[in-house]
């Protein structure tokens, strides 16, 4: 599977980015801009997972996953596809969550994508060559959002 290995720096606190990665009420697209409103939906729910439908839809865009959430890991939250119409099944994203040392937070983000179909390689291609710009600049648009709440 193509994979991208970053580092994400805020000013909000480890607690503060986790609850936010898990934050699955009906504002969760409001916090994450690749969220569209009309792709969510929180499936089911226990205390340390949920299975949620999230995806972007836009123009020329339109994605959705099945995503398992597993936090069981303190500090650590990861999305695996599950079912998808452009991500294979077992793909996944995964965030650990530390400390910067003064009060802000470095995530270690992993995307691990498989492409589904001819879309969903080519977005997996074109992430993979943009080294996750994309996926980080969607995350870092959702953490500055955070930040301003703060």
């Amino acid at each position: 599977m193509p994979r991208v290995d970053r580092d994400i720096r805020t000013t909000a606190p480890p607690e503060k980015v986790v609850a936010a990665l898990l934050d699955f009420s009906e504002t969760r697209p409001q916090t994450w801009p690749g969220i569209s409103a009309e792709h969510y939906e929180v499936l089911r729910q226990g205390d340390t997972w949920a299975d949620v439908r999230e995806g972007t839809k836009g123009p020329g865009v339109d994605v959705w996953a099945v995503e398992h959430y597993d936090w069981s890991d303190p500090g650590v939250v990861q999305w695996t596809v599950t079912e998808s119409n452009f991500s294979a099944p077992g793909s996944y994203v995964r965030a650990k969550v530390v400390t910067d040392g003064s009060g802000g937070s470095i995530i270690h983000l992993t995307w691990n994508r498989e492409g589904l179909n001819f879309k969903g390689k080519a977005m997996v291609r074109l992430i993979k060559l943009l080294r996750g710009g994309p996926v980080v600049s969607s995350m870092q648009k959702g953490l500055r959002r955070l930040e301003q709440n703060a």
